[in-house]
């Protein structure tokens, strides 16, 4: 079952049947992907992540490769994706805090507000802005504590070479 899509799917007050209709998909269809009895070719993925403005491979994220999810499960580090309005369309580890669930098609500011989130959505337009990567340390105040991480930011271009939002990795330094 992908649950993050039925979340998704419930926050932006969408029936199945709009979003099959968005995407130019059967309703059946939809649902069946939804529920995870069927996987979308990457052609359906896209056409429902761009009626619902995420990132595509976020419906193949469990076929990531086992050598990789294995290194980062569980490590300090989170990776991410957003769109020109900051709004995330992909994560993957993220902090205990937050659940996927509740991340995707929001900005920093609207899952907490604080200097943190502030300076990572400053840091992310200015990447958009500049197209130029960034580098920056940052801190977040958590519930385990101000946790400080070093973020690295960097454009996120579509296949036809225009930016589309951007990419970070940010590790959790030592305090």
């Amino acid at each position: 079952m992908r649950r993050w899509l039925t979340q998704l799917r419930k926050e932006q007050q969408l029936t199945q049947q709009q979003i099959a209709e968005g995407a130019h998909i059967d309703r059946a269809y939809y649902a069946q992907i939804e529920n995870g009895t069927r996987n979308p070719s990457m052609a359906v993925a896209s056409q429902i992540a761009s009626f619902l403005h995420i990132n595509p491979s976020l419906f193949f994220t469990e076929h990531l490769s086992e050598p990789f999810q294995t290194a980062l499960a569980n490590s300090p580090i989170t990776l991410a994706h957003c769109d020109l309005s900051l709004r995330y369309t992909w994560m993957f580890n993220p902090h205990p805090d937050f659940k996927m669930s509740h991340i995707l098609g929001k900005r920093d500011d609207e899952l907490d507000y604080n200097e943190g989130t502030l300076a990572l959505m400053d840091l992310k337009k200015r990447v958009i802005e500049t197209k130029k990567t960034q580098r920056e340390r940052i801190y977040f105040p958590l519930s385990d504590g101000l946790l400080y991480y070093d973020v690295f930011a960097q454009p996120l271009y579509n296949q036809k070479g225009e930016i589309i939002g951007a990419a970070t990795a940010s590790t959790e330094l030592p305090s």
